[in-house]
Parts: C-alpha cells; structure tokens; sequence
C-alpha cells in the first residue's frame, strides 16, 4: 500500500482547485484527483459575486479573472413590453472593492484556478475515480481506480471531498443530502442580439411561467425558462422558442441563434447534516446542492474551501489541536440552512406562475419605482442575500465578541468591522493609495494577523493611558510568530513592522482607538478585537482556537496536546 504524506483532495471542479491552491499556498503536500477525462467544456456556474471576488484578491487570482469576466450592476424587470423597474447595485451599508456580480462561464473561472493551483506545484490527476474509503484514528485509506483499469490503494492523513451532487465520498460515509426538490428549469447559453444594456439580470413576467436572461462575456446570453422545459436535441428548436417568448416579453424583436449548451435540470434545496466525518470532510456541492436561481452555489463552495483549507493547514502544521476542525462545519452549517432557504425563495421569484402575478407585478412595480426608501431597501436586502458580503461568523468559537463597541450614533450600529464578519469592509471605505494596497497584501499572507494601534502612534494622538502598549506586539510575535503576523497602525512600535497609514484614514475605517488591537483570521473575518494592549485579553481570544505558540505553548484554551497528533 502506498503511504502518502498528502492530503487528497477530491474533485477539480472549483472547489477542489480553490481547495488544494489554499492548502498548497498554506504549504501543505496536495494531491488532486477528478474522476472525469479532463476539464469541463460548459459554461454551468456563471455568477462570481463581491465576496468570492474578495477571496480570489487574497489568493491573488482576482486581476484574472476580471479581466475574463463581465460586471452585472442592475437587476431589470419585464411584464408585456413594459419594463417595470430596475434595481440597480447598491453596497454602501456593505462596502467592497468589487460592487457588483460578475459574470463569467464556469469553464473560464476554472481555467484561472488550475493556473493557479499548477503554480503552487498540484497538478491535477484526471481520469482517477476514488472507488472505496476506510478511515481509523491516524488516517483515511482509500482505493483510487485509473482510467485503463489500474486500482491504487494509498493512505492519506486527510481526505477533501469535492466531488459534487453525486459525491461518491459522501455516499461513502453514509451521509444523505436532506431538503427538497422544485420545479424543472431549462438554461441554454446563446447568442443573442437584443437591445438591452449588457450590465443586467433581466427577469421577464411571459404568461404562464417567466424568463430570465444574463449576460455572458462577449455577445453570448444565458436564458432560462421556467414553463417550456421540454428538449429533444433540436437546438434550432430551442432557439426559436426562445426568441418567440423573450420578444414577447420585451415588446421587440429578438433573434437567438442556435445554442451553444442547453440543460434541463430539477431545481433542488438540500444539504448534509454533517460536513465532518473524523478526517474526511465535504465542500461544495458534495455537501450542498441549491436552485442555480441566486447563483450561490459556487460562490458557497469556494467559501467553503477557502474556509476549510487554512483550519486544516494549522492542525496538520501543529500549529492547534484538531478540535479547530470542529469550527468549520459550525460555521459552515448555519450559513447553508440560510441559503437554502433564500434561494428556496429567490427560486418562488424567478418561476412567478400565480394568476395574479399579471394584476399585481406592475402595480407593485409602480411603487418600487418612485418610493425611494422602499426601492433602496429592496437593492440593499436582495444585494445582501446574493453577494456574501453580509454573511458572518458571529456565533463561532472563533469569535470573541466586542465589549468595548461604541456606535456612530445612537442606535446605531457599531463602528468598524464587527467581530464574525468581514475586515474587508473597512479596506473598501479607505481610498486606494499606501494603506489600503498594504493591507491587502497583508491579507493575502496566509498566517493570522495582529494588527496594533500604539498608544502614542507616529501621528502624536495617543490619549495618554497607555493601556500596557509596551512590549505587547513583540510579545504576540514571540509567543505565536509561527502563524501571526503583527503589524501596527500608523507608526512603529516594538520594533514590529508598520502599516502605513499616514491619514488615519484605515485607523478610522478599523475604529480602532490608540492602545487597541485587531485579530483578523486568515480568511479576512475579524476574531476579535480589543481596547487595551495587553497579552491576556489576545491570549483570551484566542482560546476558542486551540492554537498552539512557539516551542508547544500553549493559548489557555489550547488543549494538552494540542497539535501533538500525528498528521
């Protein structure tokens, strides 16, 4: 038997790419199978939203796939050649560098990522099917079968499961996918020649179902149909019925040319009740598969694994104890009872077949158009939902909640980034120069990172208390330097590198006072912050994580052991 010291990722699609480049990028040995010939040739997932483009800038793929892809800005809706509003984007309560969706095909995303992954030294193994799986206490034994006929039997001390829908992992530990099914869909991706603004979702009330049209890069369109499903392998058929209905809807002529891929599917909402089994654990849609209706799925998946991937780097490094691995399925398992419930919805939206929708859409419409606040709430809650931006962490272990909050205002809420979600909210509110492109590159370091307001910075403001400031970067870097970045805000101290921050603008944008500190986790969410500088109130944050300092120390919650387990 083959004894590999790699952790096996199963499943090349993008979440197995983002999967093993995160793994390799936090150095760990990889190795990637997918049962399939070679890459996927269809477009399937076409929505990249703010929060995944987030998380390709700190895996430093994002210029690429910009380049590749087209910006989405409005949501438009059409009943009988009438538009009847359009919603256009608005991020202001969740500020990003990237406000909008992009769109791009599936096959062009994971072109970028095995780029990517190939540079970090994993290639992918096509044509490996994972047939069996054992695991016991110390690793996972599994039997990988080879086009040609050749079986491998290995043993890895980790096991990814990426391997989708039908995940053969997942059948393997017994787990079952729980929820329900919708109604049945057609997409097909086309050319079309349409005079609408290519900067859109287009959703269009067509009698007895709807329609919706996205654009793709270049003069391609993804249409769905929520009424007509049937297909016998006539694309020219598709394409008339297509241009009928949707020139219709629009109230003009529209040609669609024969379709490039059509797909009918059965829109589902269910998801695992367990995304650990020991050392074996599921990501994407091996874990959760949803109606493509808000284009989430992806976007979870690369969430997922970009989530998973920096947990398992620490425990496999010694760095904590495996119980960290805990915190991925209890921060991951709420957040997709969520989305299956708002894509469950956003589902109910996009197939409108109820016999008032005719009376009552432009009526409502009407409204939504010329009231203001109800317009900007709309674009602000349906934003929120789809873009990721105001998902969080704010129950998990990891997550040491504010004690020290002030509000901007009263009732309002409070300033800076919030333990459990997002630091990237206050990078997005500094304008681009020294301090916000310097701490995007911090972000992209793969360690945590400590970032440090001194009690008297370099601009003089400190407010006299002094708060412990002495020693307190230099004793964080001493006692946990193998996996914590500590800089400090605006000015040196404790001989720790500065983020510049000339303005203090980013000092602002964090609400941190002089003497404070902020604990950001790998993936970009804040763990926790603090006013006073001193190592028990960092080392009380860190409890949760059972993390592991220097020459074994412990952080108090870290237990005996911690990081002691063979990999």
């Amino acid at each position: 038997m083959r004894n590999q010291g790699q952790v096996l990722v199963v499943g090349a699609g993008p979440v197995g790419l983002t999967a093993a480049h995160e793994l390799a990028r936090h150095g760990l040995a990889v190795r990637l199978v997918d049962a399939a010939a070679g890459p996927a040739t269809t477009s399937r997932a076409i929505a990249t939203h703010p929060r995944t483009l987030e998380t390709y800038r700190q895996m430093g793929v994002v210029d690429e796939v910009l380049g590749l892809g087209r910006r989405i800005e409005g949501f438009t809706m059409f009943k009988g050649g009438r538009r009847l509003v359009r919603l256009d984007a608005d991020y202001s309560r969740n500020p990003t560098a990237y406000p909008f969706t992009l769109s791009i095909d599936q096959v062009r995303t994971e072109q970028v990522l095995r780029a990517a992954v190939e540079r970090a030294g994993v290639e992918v193994e096509w044509g490996v099917r994972l047939e069996e799986l054992r695991q016991d206490a110390d690793g996972v034994e599994v039997v990988l079968a080879h086009d040609g006929g050749r079986r491998e039997t290995v043993r890895t001390p980790w096991l990814v499961g990426c391997d989708g829908g039908r995940s053969t992992v997942r059948k393997s530990l017994g787990l079952r996918l729980v929820g329900d099914s919708n109604d049945t869909w057609l997409l097909a991706d086309a050319k079309v020649t349409v005079d609408l603004p290519a900067d859109s979702i287009y959703w269009m009330h067509a009698g007895a179902g709807t329609l919706m049209l996205v654009p793709l890069p270049g003069d391609r369109w993804r249409m769905l149909d929520t009424a007509e499903t049937a297909y016998d392998g006539d694309g020219s058929v598709i394409a008339a019925r297509f241009a009928r209905k949707l020139s219709a809807a629009l109230g003009r002529p529209v040609r669609v040319d024969e379709p490039e891929w059509v797909s009918v599917f059965t829109a589902q909402q269910r998801m695992v009740e367990r995304m650990r089994v020991d050392r074996v654990l599921l990501a994407g849609d091996a874990a959760h598969v949803h109606s493509p209706a808000s284009g989430q799925g992806m976007n979870t998946g690369v969430q997922e694994a970009y989530n998973l991937a920096w947990k398992l780097a620490m425990v496999v490094k010694g760095h904590s104890g495996d119980a960290l691995l805990d915190s991925y399925q209890a921060e991951r398992l709420p957040i997709g009872a969520e989305l299956l419930k708002s894509t469950r919805n956003a589902t109910r939206l996009v197939a409108l077949r109820a016999a008032l929708a005719g009376v009552f859409l432009p009526v409502f419409f009407v409204v939504v158009r010329t009231v203001t606040p109800l317009r900007e709430k709309i674009q602000h809650s349906v934003l929120s939902a789809m873009s990721g931006l105001a998902l969080g962490y704010p129950e998990s272990p990891l997550t040491t909640p504010d004690a020290t909050a002030t509000a901007t205002a009263a009732g309002s809420e409070p300033a800076g980034p919030r333990p459990g979600y997002r630091i990237t909210s206050a990078l997005a509110a500094v304008e681009p120069g020294e301090a916000s492109a310097e701490l995007a590159a911090e972000l992209r370091d793969p360690r945590w990172t400590l970032l440090h307001v001194p009690a008297h910075g370099a601009d003089g403001d400190g407010d006299g208390e002094g708060h412990g400031d002495a020693g307190f970067g230099r004793e964080a870097r001493e006692r946990y330097g193998a996996w914590l970045s500590v800089r400090t805000v605006g000015g040196g101290a404790d001989d720790v590198v500065p983020l510049p921050d000339p303005d203090g603008r980013l000092r602002r944008a964090l609400a941190a006072r002089p003497g404070g500190w902020l604990l950001v986790r790998p993936d970009g969410y804040l763990a926790a912050r603090g006013g006073r500088s001193e190592q028990r109130e960092l080392d009380r944050a860190l409890d949760g994580a059972h993390l592991v300092g220097r020459g074994g120390r412990r952080t108090p919650g870290a237990p005996a052991g911690a990081g002691e387990r063979k990999a």
